[in-house]
């Protein structure tokens, strides 16, 4: 292996070619510049303490069974799939990620003002998680199976958003994505735009405040749902339907279909009010209008 200088303890590479299967295999306390993986696999895989600068990884699964690594102002091309698995204390910034199926059962992320093009599958079963700043496209199936989520400023496009996750809050984001937060729990929006169909289905414990919401029939099928001064498109009709549910609600909502019990509360009008016999027990749901006559 050919190395620069060492210094703080770290082994420095620079301005250096790597390809073919495993030429930085066990690799530790090293800081890579500049470096470029070409086509291959497992470039990096069974490494700790890796703090990787302006590289290029081109190769599929770098950061593989990792204890520790930092990717900063990196490129992830396409042909880098699935680069970041079964790994531990991870942090990309300033990343540039084309390639999709990233990040799984993985433990301590942290993602900061990234851009993935195609993040298809990516950030599954993993814990402890940290994004901000980052934008987030082509996310089918984006955070499934992940707990402990913190996210700030994210602008995620991709259906089936953080599907079974659980103990996640999210602020000020724009998540265009269908069928989003199924058999989640314990999650929190604050200060959202979620566009989508049929979002929170089978939910426990989500809350919404001060949250945006388009697409057809949002929130179905909730256990113990709470939204708090959250405004509705024209699109969103037949809304909380079997839901337990606390909501106060912002201007008007098209169509609310047998919600189970709770309260709702809309300052606005309702289009129309749907209890019919098909609702559940205990169905004593109270809703009320409070527009100005």
């Amino acid at each position: 292996m050919p190395l620069a200088y060492n210094i703080y303890n770290m082994i420095v590479i620079q301005d250096k070619e790597y390809g073919g299967e495993r030429p930085l295999y066990t690799l530790h306390d090293a800081r890579l510049e500049r470096v470029t993986i070409h086509l291959g696999e497992s470039s990096i895989k069974e490494s700790g303490n890796i703090e990787a600068y302006d590289c290029t990884f081109q190769g599929k699964y770098v950061f593989w069974e990792c204890r520790g690594f930092l990717a900063q102002d990196c490129r992830f091309e396409t042909t880098a799939r699935s680069s970041l698995w079964y790994s531990e204390n991870g942090r990309l910034v300033n990343c540039q990620v084309d390639a999709p199926k990233m990040f799984r059962r993985m433990k301590g992320i942290e993602l900061e003002n990234c851009n993935f093009t195609d993040a298809q599958e990516t950030l599954w079963d993993c814990d402890h998680v940290s994004i901000r700043d980052c934008k987030i496209q082509n996310a089918d199936y984006f955070g499934m199976h992940t707990d402990n989520i913190r996210i700030e400023r994210l602008h995620l496009d991709g259906n089936y958003g953080f599907q079974y996750s659980k103990n996640v809050e999210i602020r000020d984001s724009l998540l265009n994505t269908k069928d989003a937060l199924w058999e989640c729990e314990n999650v929190t929006l604050t200060d959202c735009e979620v566009n989508g169909e049929y979002l929170g289905w089978y939910s426990k414990g989500l809350t919404l405040v001060r949250c945006h919401i388009t697409g057809e029939q949002p929130l179905c099928y909730c256990e113990d749902l709470t939204l708090i001064d959250c405004t509705f498109g024209e699109d969103a009709n037949l809304m909380l339907e079997y839901s337990t549910v606390r909501a106060t609600i912002k201007g008007d909502v098209h169509s609310i279909k047998n919600p189970t019990s709770g309260s709702i509360i809309v300052e606005g009008r309702i289009g129309e009010t749907i209890i019919d016999e098909n609702r559940k027990a205990p169905a004593d749901c109270t809703i009320n209008e409070l527009h100005a006559e």
